[in-house]
């Protein structure tokens, strides 16, 4: 039961850490701006691949 309890703290402190971040406006993960499938771009800059894939698609 205490190692279930440990667990819970840690992974509560954990999630609250993560709400902390959401709460104050961190800016967006940084990484490619391809998204899921060829999803849409979130990026506040886009990258020269998100780029060069929007000017192939609308020409």
């Amino acid at each position: 039961m205490t190692l279930f309890l440990i667990t819970f703290a840690i992974i509560g402190f954990v999630i609250l850490m993560m709400s902390v971040g959401v709460i104050f406006g961190r800016p967006a993960i940084k990484g490619t701006c391809g998204g899921l499938n060829g999803g849409d771009c979130i990026c506040a800059q886009k990258c020269e691949k998100r780029l060069k894939l929007e000017a192939e698609g609308k020409a």
